[in-house]
């Protein structure tokens, strides 16, 4: 992912709201199905990491990322931005 296309997918993450949060928790099994079903789905999601996780940030979303088979756009603060290309009509259009 080249660095324009890493700036053009954040600047669509400024327009949308965090779907998910992690909190004490951590990561589950079922959470990452469902990040896995929504990112088909929408390609471009906002996570929220609560200050009750017991890891960081940029940890969870390395996680996240490898188990998903995402790539993670932006951590910034307790806010991850993850991508993944649709498998058919893909309306972001970027390959990664």
């Amino acid at each position: 992912m080249t660095s324009k296309d890493r700036a053009y997918l954040r600047s669509l993450a400024n327009q949308i709201e965090p779907i998910f949060q992690i909190g004490k928790s951590g990561i589950s099994d079922n959470l990452i199905k469902q990040l896995d079903d929504v990112l088909e789905a929408r390609e471009l999601i906002k996570i929220t990491v609560l200050e009750t996780s017991p890891e960081y940030a940029n940890d969870i979303a390395d996680e996240i990322a490898e188990k998903t088979r995402s790539t993670v756009v932006q951590v910034m603060g307790r806010k991850i931005t993850l991508y993944r290309k649709k498998k058919k009509d893909s309306k972001i259009g970027i390959n990664v």
